[in-house]
């Protein structure tokens, strides 16, 4: 059988990283074994669900290189999950329940003061006929529990290995709510069906889902697929938080990370394969393996991510800078300059500081006035180019007993407004003399 993965977020906010994460683990594994990977809008929630999200998680993937085979919303299936919610109702699987969000929280307390798992007890199972329809001539609308057999489930997880369940510890599932909406359980189970999807890759925290999926597989006659549940993401603080400003791609775009850095960063971060700089991502689906997945908590560290960056930005040549250039609206950098300044490069951002640095005036400083008189003085007359600085330097220190620091610090910060950057025998070169006497008649 052919393999099939697929991705399914909720389109009820920007995609983050560790939706991100999972994406990317079912894309490779699709792609290493010639399989196809599935995009599934899962818009069935209609209050949260909205098009700005679809269409900005689409571009996302595509921006980090996640192609998909097929895509297609759950919204358009309703009468399809309608049709199998029916199929399950004459089976006896799926069953009418009465109470009130009130009453329900009234039995969890119940059940937890004693110290017992707050398990549905099924006593909806218990109303008769007449007592159901005395219910919904009040007015009380039904939601719908899957009832599950009390039997051992099992499988084995390409991550976690032999997992077990006892039925009779968990809650049949809601999966119709009294408005008529659906959980997600039972659109997801009858797409992966229809679909046939044959490996399901998900967080940890979907492990008891998966266990009562596979009950609802079985009760419509389909086989369980495969299941891989990969491990979570956390940060320092031990949650992934939006008040980072590094939790969704959105941010790390604005911020200047690579879509290479972030596929690469996230397809190897918790895995025993170290993170290391390449061009392109094709060879991350070469290196692919459930294997080499921990199954531990992944901590994700934004520092590290950019550090990163820093380094696939060192790789790039002129070329391949060509879109982010593009983007960047800058139309006149050249190869030289590029190479100029690569290596100083710590984010996206830095390249349109640089080039401002060498074209446009910016805050400078003045830190000593007599060393830059001196400097302006002997500027060399002749056409800049990479000998320019090191015949400036001498010729200033035939003249002054400065060294060292004393010496250059004072002519970066005059020159370009920082302690630091690229070695300003390749900036030199790159801006003009009008804007270097500008910077030294400060």
């Amino acid at each position: 059988m052919k393999i099939a993965t697929r991705f399914a977020p909720s389109p009820t906010g920007f995609l983050h990283v560790g939706n991100l994460r999972t994406a990317l683990i079912a894309w490779l594994y699709a792609k290493a074994n010639a399989g196809k990977f599935i995009l599934r809008i899962d818009d069935t929630d209609i209050h949260r669900s909205k098009e700005m999200y679809i269409d900005a998680l689409k571009e996302d993937l595509k921006w980090i290189g996640i192609d998909w085979d097929i895509c297609f919303r759950q919204s358009d299936r309703l009468n399809k999950y309608q049709e199998v919610k029916q199929k399950l109702i004459d089976s006896g699987r799926l069953y009418a329940c009465y109470e009130t969000e009130e009453e329900l929280a009234v039995k969890k307390k119940s059940l937890l003061s004693r110290n017992l798992p707050p398990i549905y007890d099924r006593s909806s199972l218990k109303l008769t006929l007449d007592e159901k329809k005395e219910l919904e001539a009040k007015g009380v609308q039904p939601y719908w529990r899957f009832l599950l057999n009390e039997e051992e489930i099992s499988w084995d997880d390409k991550i976690r290995g032999q997992l077990r369940f006892e039925a009779k510890n968990l809650s049949d599932p809601v999966l119709v709510r009294n408005d008529g909406t659906l959980t997600y359980s039972l659109a997801s189970v009858v797409d992966d069906i229809e679909y046939a999807i044959t490996d399901i890759i998900r967080g940890e925290d979907h492990i008891s889902n998966s266990a009562i999926h596979v009950q609802l597989f079985r009760a419509l006659s389909a086989k369980p697929p495969s299941f891989s549940h990969i491990s979570l993401l956390t940060t320092k603080d031990k949650k992934l938080s939006k008040r980072t400003g590094d939790f969704s791609l959105k941010e790390l775009r604005e911020k200047g990370i690579l879509p290479s850095s972030i596929a690469v960063f996230f397809s190897k971060i918790g895995s025993s394969d170290n993170i290391i700089a390449k061009n392109g991502i094709d060879h991350l689906i070469e290196e692919f393996s459930f294997s080499k997945l921990s199954k531990s908590t992944v901590q994700y560290d934004y520092n590290e991510l950019k550090t990163f960056n820093a380094k696939m930005l060192h790789l790039l040549d002129f070329k391949m800078i060509q879109d982010v250039l593009q983007k960047l609206n800058i139309k006149d950098m050249d190869e030289e300059f590029w190479l100029s300044i690569r290596g100083n490069i710590g984010s996206v951002e830095d390249i349109k500081y640089w080039y401002t640095v060498c074209r446009d005036e910016i805050k400078t400083e003045i830190i000593d006035k007599e060393l830059i008189s001196l400097a302006k003085n002997l500027l060399p007359e002749e056409k800049f180019d990479l000998n320019t600085w090191g015949k400036w330097i001498e010729a200033i220190k035939a003249h002054t007993n400065l060294r060292g620091k004393k010496l250059f610090m004072p002519l970066r910060v005059a020159l370009t407004g920082q302690e630091d950057g690229p070695e300003l025998k390749n900036l030199l070169p790159m801006i003009s003399k009008k804007l270097i006497l500008i910077r030294l008649n400060k």
